[in-house]
């Protein structure tokens, strides 16, 4: 039974390499042709929108774009599609591994909200639609020919869903979920809308018909959009490694402003590549922001208190592993390396709060992450750092030895 949890920690660090190798793809593509569409010439005479000439990797490459379509369908033609699409699938499933499976942990902060799991997991899933059915829905209405309106609408959205998600979730929780929520916005805009526009334009030109330029106008649109919500995303996928960005009084305000940064500083890139200049403001509204996130963060964190704790009753389940014999050597152990970093109020210099938000102070918070700590403390030396505490071989085999048997006590 205890062999599951290493076989699901890896099978977890598969999927997230999965997510993050994709993700790179993706962002790349993204990255880099909006900066070619940026900086095509346009002031060369001919049938194409714009062209480029680039050097890279010991060879010249000369690119032409066509606004509409060329003349004739060409014989072979790339398609970029994928890698958005197996970017969101492996997130999701990260997502289900990870906030679903242990939802109980990671998912559901019961100071918040007292919900149920399957309540939070459908709550969880059927958030990520939301956004897409809004966000279509303005971009369809006649303030799609707006875009400046219609992003401050969406960024409006994001404020009112980050403020939802921490009434309900864990702080890393609700980051990571106002990041895969607008995750599922940018996907879906390939897969709903870029793809099937660009089929359109391509059964046009196979029928010899002159494809509406329309189409491709609708996509370069959404295109741009994701353009400017990938930095944010990104932040906010990293977010759950930093409990000054999740775990604290003002963390739902601190994700919209990521978004802000992230658009000042797509802002400076996209214009440098359409070389319309450099404008070197946007760097320092970013510092702004950046300084006024850091200041945010420190309103203190949101968390269950040391009483709280002590009075909370374990589940069946928990209960157990403080039944086995190794209980008491397993719960020493961990209070005397462990707590004086994972503690609500860490002694440890330059350590503000636990880190990831991990508290080891109580029989409660010892047996919620017996399983972190048999993997972190037991099976591996990543914990206790060596220069904070060591632990002999003896301890990190009494670790393994209280979490065996409180999985086989099950």
């Amino acid at each position: 039974m205890y062999d599951l949890a290493v076989l699901w920690s890896w099978a977890e660090f598969a999927v997230r390499w999965l997510h993050v190798i994709t993700a790179i793809a993706w962002i790349g593509s993204s990255f880099y042709f909006i900066a070619l569409d940026l900086g095509l010439n346009r002031n060369i005479a001919g049938p194409a929108d714009g062209e480029e000439w680039q050097v890279h990797g010991g060879g010249f490459y000369h690119i032409q774009k066509y606004m509409v379509a060329p003349e004739a369908m060409p014989e072979h033609l790339t398609w970029f599609k994928w890698e958005s699409y197996w970017t969101w699938m492996s997130g999701a499933a990260l997502l289900a591994i990870v906030y679903w499976v242990g939802g109980e942990l990671y998912l559901l902060d019961p100071s918040k909200a007292d919900l149920a799991l399957w309540q939070g997991i459908l709550i969880s899933a059927a958030s990520l639609t939301i956004g897409w059915l809004i966000y279509d829905f303005l971009c369809k209405s006649p303030l799609g020919e707006k875009p400046t309106v219609l992003m401050l609408l969406l960024f409006a959205l994001l404020v009112a869903m980050s403020w939802g998600y921490h009434q309900i979730f864990t702080g890393r929780a609700a980051l990571l979920h106002l990041g895969a929520f607008t995750a599922t916005i940018m996907t879906a805009n390939v897969f709903v809308i870029i793809m099937p526009n660009q089929r359109i334009v391509v059964a046009d030109l196979k029928a010899g018909r002159t494809p509406d330029p329309k189409y491709g106008k609708i996509a370069k649109l959404r295109s741009t959009h994701n353009n400017y919500l990938t930095l944010p995303v990104i932040f906010l996928m990293l977010s759950n490694h930093y409990p000054l960005a999740f775990g604290t009084a003002h963390a739902w305000v601190i994700a919209p402003l990521v978004f802000l940064m992230g658009v000042t500083i797509r802002h400076w890139f996209n214009t440098h590549h359409a070389r319309a200049g450099n404008p070197h403001w946007t760097w320092a509204v970013t510092v702004v922001i950046f300084l006024l996130i850091a200041w945010l963060s420190t309103g203190g964190p949101v968390t269950d208190s040391y009483e709280d704790a002590e009075a909370r009753v374990l589940t069946p389940a928990e209960a157990r592993f403080t039944e086995v014999t190794e209980w008491q050597d397993a719960e020493a152990i961990v209070l005397g390396n462990c707590s004086m970093c994972h503690a609500r109020e860490p002694v440890w210099d330059g350590i503000l709060w636990a880190p990831k938000g991990v508290h080891l102070e109580t029989a409660s918070d010892i047996v919620r992450h017996a399983e972190q700590i048999y993997l972190q403390a037991g099976l591996s030396h990543a914990m206790p750092p060596p220069s904070a505490s060591f632990l002999e071989p003896s301890d990190r085999a009494t670790l393994v030895a209280w979490y065996r048997a409180g999985r086989e006590a099950e």
